[in-house]
């Protein structure tokens, strides 16, 4: 695997972060949202891919182990720093222009609803180059092209590094199509979240990060 920095020197303010997972998602996300500190300055949109019978354990789960509030986005609802929203079971999970939430229950988009594509595509309209979008493990390929709309949005992509991934094919499937600027093992994502988010850039003294 090469290494190289990040391209980024000039700083960026970002609004928010949002994140896809699939296969594997529970223990990705409850080694990232933890390590969050109470005062992140954004906030953090997930689209987990989830039985339609699920209720919202996993929301009530990770909002007991992070210092951030996890809960289930609602219709309607404004999106606040500092707050983790999770995409509810059986429903698409849009981004509206003024920055609240919207839930759909149209069809199936890779396969899932929620789907990632839908939740990156209308953040990137959203935020445009206040948003992170970060592909995490799964099976499919969900996620890829929302996370090529939000790099051309001006948006920051990253993905975590598939090696370190329970399930290789979606973050591997990002990288061939976006090739984006960022790639981490997932034990770095969240100092690299909160550096980006307080900062607008990644300082020289992280770790380097491994490019496709």
């Amino acid at each position: 695997m090469e290494y190289a920095k990040s391209g980024r020197t000039a700083a960026v303010r970002y609004d928010a972060v949002a994140i896809g997972v699939s296969a594997g998602g529970l223990n990705a996300l409850r080694t990232i949202l933890p390590e969050l500190p109470a005062d992140f300055p954004a906030a953090v949109i997930i689209c987990q891919h989830l039985n339609p019978q699920s209720d919202d354990f996993i929301a009530r789960y990770l909002d007991d182990i992070t210092a951030i509030h996890v809960k289930e986005a609602e219709e309607k609802e404004p999106i606040l720093p500092g707050v983790a929203y999770l995409a509810p079971p059986n429903y698409h999970l849009l981004v509206e222009e003024d920055r609240s939430f919207s839930l759909s229950c149209e069809a199936r988009v890779c396969f899932a609803r929620p789907s990632i594509d839908v939740l990156f595509e209308t953040a990137a309209e959203a935020y445009g180059n206040r948003l992170i979008g970060l592909v995490l493990t799964g099976a499919n390929n969900d996620g890829s092209n929302g996370l090529q709309q939000i790099i051309r949005a001006g948006g920051l992509g990253i993905v975590q590094d598939p090696a370190t991934a329970e399930a290789r094919q979606m973050p591997q499937a990002a990288i061939e199509l976006v090739k984006p600027e960022l790639i981490y093992p997932l034990e770095t994502i969240a100092l690299v979240l909160d550096r980006l988010v307080r900062q607008g850039r990644l300082d020289t003294d992280l770790p380097e990060v491994s490019m496709s």
